[in-house]
């Protein structure tokens, strides 16, 4: 493959995925800023908090369907039509968000409309974060899997980060202004975004792994089927090792943005700065990180963040306690930005390794959503019950960060040792 159809393998996959995370995590931080007041409308603001990040988790438990159905589609028809079908559905969920009624103007379908979106938008994320990272690491050279792994997994911040730059420009307007249809223009400019990354993707032909698997006549009739009875155990690898690269991240994310606003006394504004920063940071560093893997060993780098990461959960909480906007960036950069990113960084190249080409669309997958339905979904939440049953104590949230790295620790423990090793 020449060094043209490779750039555009890897921009379609970056794009791609981007365009999906943005969607998905404008629905996060929305959550936590708007729909508990205009969706999920109580009498108590905790309770309308709560039920808004449970919508958020909701979609969550939604994606492995979605992992299922789509990584069906990719690993039977291909990974480019798949592709193109999940970036369809999630551009017009996210797009139907926008125009949505609130609560005072439908009453109760404005919450179970809003749901429906979100569970089609799990849906679609569900499938779209297999595809993506399939079109990378199988036009990768081997000794090039990690780096190529790793630009897909940089979509996942710079989707977050356009999520946050918008939401943070339409946050300049009156609060009301804000309140009424400032938040819904990101939703409704997203249309724009899909129909550049379908685009994109129309120009790229399908994975040479895939092709071989066609050309041999292997391709299982029913994946899931042979993927839970033959490769059950690393379908249980991959769920353990994605614990520590999701809740983190959300608890970094989402969690901080009402908890440092409500309890902590930071201005909306200053959260979502330093949300920002370490976004642009860890964006960096991933590539970096998946290239370094190549050289050292997926191991080593996905070990090195998990426990960096059990070793910074009371420093963190330490340090956002202290009043200071200063300390709260860097806490958030150090966090999600340096010892998220090895973490991330090889994971999605790491679940590759250990699934063979037949059905591997459907075995990262299920792994992946599996690990953020149990994990990812539930951070925001789980942190929010913990700090109302520990009287706002931060330590239960921290040891629950901990929690998270030893298990993680313990199913890549489990790995098979190739991976441990680069794949000349």
């Amino acid at each position: 493959m020449n060094k043209k159809q490779t750039r555009r393998v890897l921009i379609a996959s970056l794009v791609g995925s981007s365009i999906e995370w943005f969607d998905y995590f404008l629905y996060g931080t929305v959550a936590a800023l708007v729909f508990n007041q205009i969706f999920f409308v109580t009498e108590d603001p905790n309770v309308g908090l709560l039920l808004a990040y449970a919508s958020f988790a909701l979609a969550f438990f939604i994606r492995p369907f979605g992992g299922v159905i789509f990584s069906h589609i990719g690993d039977r028809i291909g990974r480019k039509k798949t592709l193109v079908i999940t970036l369809s559905i999630m551009g017009i969920a996210t797009f139907g968000m926008g125009l949505l009624p609130t609560y005072q103007a439908i009453g109760i379908w404005a919450p179970i409309l809003l749901i429906t979106l979100r569970l089609v938008q799990g849906l679609g994320i569900g499938g779209e974060w297999g595809g993506a990272l399939l079109l990378a690491v199988e036009y990768a050279p081997p000794e090039k899997r990690g780096l190529y792994g790793s630009i897909p997994q940089m979509g996942i911040t710079i989707g977050m980060l356009m999520g946050t730059i918008a939401l943070w420009i339409m946050t300049m307007l009156p609060e009301e202004s804000f309140m009424t249809w400032g938040w819904r223009v990101p939703f409704i400019l997203s249309a724009l975004l899909v129909i550049f990354g379908l685009w994109i993707r129309h120009g790229i032909d399908e994975t040479p792994e895939f092709k071989k698997v066609q050309a041999s006549g292997e391709i299982p009739k029913l994946p899931i089927a042979e993927t839970l009875k033959y490769h059950w155990r690393e379908v249980l690898i991959a769920i353990g090792a994605k614990v520590v690269e999701t809740a983190p991240f959300y608890i970094f994310s989402t969690f901080v943005v009402s908890y440092a606003t409500t309890n902590l006394g930071f201005t909306r504004s200053s959260t979502l700065a330093a949300v920002m920063i370490a976004t642009v940071v860890t964006t960096i560093l991933i590539p970096i990180m998946g290239n370094l893997s190549d050289k050292v060993g997926r191991k080593k780098i996905y070990v090195a963040g998990t426990v960096g990461m059990a070793l910074f959960a009371f420093p963190y909480f330490w340090m956002i306690h202290q009043g200071s906007v200063a300390l709260l960036i860097i806490a958030t950069v150090i966090a999600l930005g340096v010892i998220w990113a090895p973490i991330t960084a090889v994971l999605g190249t790491m679940f590759s390794e250990i699934f063979d080409a037949r059905i591997r669309y459907t075995g990262i997958s299920l792994g992946y959503q599996i690990g953020a339905a149990l994990a990812g979904g539930t951070a925001p939440l789980v942190a929010t019950a913990l700090l109302v049953t520990f009287d706002n104590s931060y330590i239960p949230v921290a040891i629950y960060i901990i929690f998270t790295a030893v298990i993680s620790l313990v199913a890549v423990w489990a790995m098979k040792d190739r991976i441990a090793v680069v794949n000349k």
